[in-house]
């Protein structure tokens, strides 16, 4: 048995959910935020056999793709502002940060 813990942009979470859901993937959704953007993210957490797991991330990679998006840099808090880009910049967004963990032991009371 795996433990899957996925992290995907908040924009993906909902269509994770429904495919999650449909492909009878247990899961359970965390709030979270990201380190980089500040943005809005979304923790999955999947418990899976190992010979699932394969689907499981073929199912997570179909539905978080990349895509680019403008964003307004956030001002520097206590930093050098000489190096402070006062302008939105392109960055590539979405897709899913994904570790898969062995489990040793799986209990449901």
């Amino acid at each position: 048995m795996k433990m899957v813990i996925a992290i995907v942009q908040d924009h993906d979470s909902q269509r994770l959910t429904d495919r999650l859901t449909k492909a009878n993937f247990r899961n359970t959704k965390l709030a979270s935020t990201g380190g980089f953007l500040r943005a809005g993210n979304t923790t999955f957490l999947c418990g899976v056999d190992d010979n699932r797991v394969g689907d499981l991330l073929n199912l997570i990679d179909d539905t978080c793709g990349n895509r680019e998006q403008t964003v307004a840099p956030v001002t520097p808090m206590g930093g050098n502002a000489d190096s402070y880009i006062p302008y939105p910049v392109e960055v590539e967004v979405g897709g899913a940060t994904v570790f898969v963990l062995p489990i040793e032991q799986f209990e449901r009371f």
